[in-house]
């Protein structure tokens, strides 16, 4: 197949994914992947030719389903293209997942000030009417806890709104991981040398991470979980953040000891399903990346 048509046929899937966030329950299929052909295009066209092609993906866009194809696209394009710029430097995959996320981050908390500074739109105000609407509504049919009060309400909307930073974290990291796992093997077929990531054998966290761990632990023993102060909300979202880290590790670690003593690949896999599972198995992780207990696994 030659190159332009492959090109033909990536925009053409680009328009279809715009086209698609106007389908309920598709839209959310294809916000997932939307980053997916603008990377490819990007990584594989010249900077002029890439720009035609998007030009005409959201000219047709537009023009059947309106401004939202607009909005849209052009938040995930701005990331396929830094993505997609990072490829053709053939830079790490860590950097590659890390600049992305921080992208779509930086990107998702500049369109809530926007949304507040010029539409006048707080999505943090809309999100706590719609969360007591519908609390208000289960109360009413009798389907809330015994002992429901307004005051829970509040508890649960105020620890909600708090953990908005993990929540915003933890979708740019997705998006930028599934647009990396899907694109790369594609590009790499084309004649790319993407860099992938180090085996999961060879995972490691820093072991300073392990000492800023116990001090999060530590303080948040300390600190009270009601209220709103910055340190309240910053430890909300450090603490889970960090036990993710460290239930890499553990993985890493299922995946190093499977490695050396020749397990079947089917042992590490579920192994690391019940880390996930079961969150305080991240401990494996924190005594892996602090002490050398690897050494005793080794093959003499």
């Amino acid at each position: 197949m030659k190159t332009g048509l492959k090109s033909v046929l990536w925009s053409a899937a680009a328009l279809l994914l715009l086209l698609m966030i106007a389908v309920p329950l598709l839209n959310a299929l294809a916000v997932s992947v939307m980053m997916i052909p603008s990377v490819i295009l990007y990584s594989t066209l010249s900077k002029r030719s890439f720009g035609l092609h998007m030009l005409v993906v959201f000219s047709l866009a537009f023009a059947v389903i309106g401004p939202a194809a607009l909005i849209i696209g052009l938040f995930f394009l701005v990331p396929a293209i830094v993505m997609g710029h990072m490829y053709r430097k053939q830079m790490p995959a860590r950097k590659v997942i890390t600049v992305t996320l921080l992208v779509l981050l930086a990107q998702l908390l500049l369109e809530m000030v926007l949304f507040n500074a010029v539409l006048d739109i707080s999505l943090l105000d809309e999100m706590s009417s719609m969360i007591r609407e519908m609390t208000d509504s289960l109360h009413a049919q009798g389907l809330l806890p015994a002992g429901w009060t307004a005051e829970a309400t509040d508890l649960f909307i105020q620890t909600l709104i708090h953990s908005i930073p993990m929540a915003l974290i933890t979708v740019s990291f997705m998006y930028a991981v599934i647009t990396h796992a899907v694109a790369r093997p594609i590009l790499r077929s084309s004649g790319m040398p993407i860099p992938g990531f180090q085996k999961a054998k060879d995972w490691m966290l820093p072991r300073i991470f392990v000492i800023y761990y116990l001090i999060i632990l530590i303080v948040d023993l300390a600190v009270s979980k009601e209220g709103s102060s910055f340190l309240t909300v910053a430890l909300l979202n450090l603490v889970p953040l960090m036990r993710l880290a460290f239930s890499v590790q553990a993985i890493g670690f299922f995946f190093f000891i499977a490695d050396q003593r020749q397990w079947n690949k089917v042992v590490p896999i579920l192994l690391s399903v019940l880390v996930i599972v079961f969150p305080p198995l991240s401990l494996i992780g924190v005594l892996d990346a602090g002490f050398p207990i690897r050494r005793a696994f080794k093959k003499p």
